[in-house]
């Protein structure tokens, strides 16, 4: 699907309504809008608190309607080493949400997942692709 940054609402419910896993990877550049998507999606399941990149904390948890959220920023992170280090096994544990960008490093630890494709159209303008599950 295509929608403008103003449509952004639209595109959230597209990838909520699509979800068919707990682990959503977004892959997409830099400046594509992953944090302000995963914003919408949050705020649609129903976290009422300030929904802002996890960065430099490399998770940020959620509380939504019916289960914990965990946003993940892995762009800092070099190796698999450095996941492991950070106890990121300790969040597949338990029933939650797993948005994660920067996904590349982490799919080898995880046993299904779905990508979330984000291409940049024009300015304002996006394209969104939700990927069928991988399971391993």
């Amino acid at each position: 699907m295509e929608y403008s940054l103003e449509e952004i609402d639209k595109a959230a419910a597209y990838v909520i309504a699509s979800a068919k896993s707990d682990n959503l990877l977004f892959d997409a550049p830099m400046g594509s809008g992953k944090t302000t998507l995963i914003a919408a999606i949050c705020k649609q399941l129903g976290v009422t608190e300030n929904i802002s990149s996890p960065t430099y904390n490399i998770v940020n948890q959620y509380q939504g309607n019916n289960y914990r959220i965990y946003h993940f920023d892995l762009y800092r992170i070099e190796s698999i080493d450095e996941l492991h280090d950070i106890g990121v096994e300790e969040y597949f544990d338990e029933k939650s949400l797993r948005l994660i960008e920067w996904p590349s490093l982490i799919i080898p630890i995880i046993s299904d997942y779905q990508h979330i494709k984000i291409d940049i159209i024009g300015k304002d303008l996006r394209s969104l692709n939700v990927n069928d599950v991988v399971r391993r």
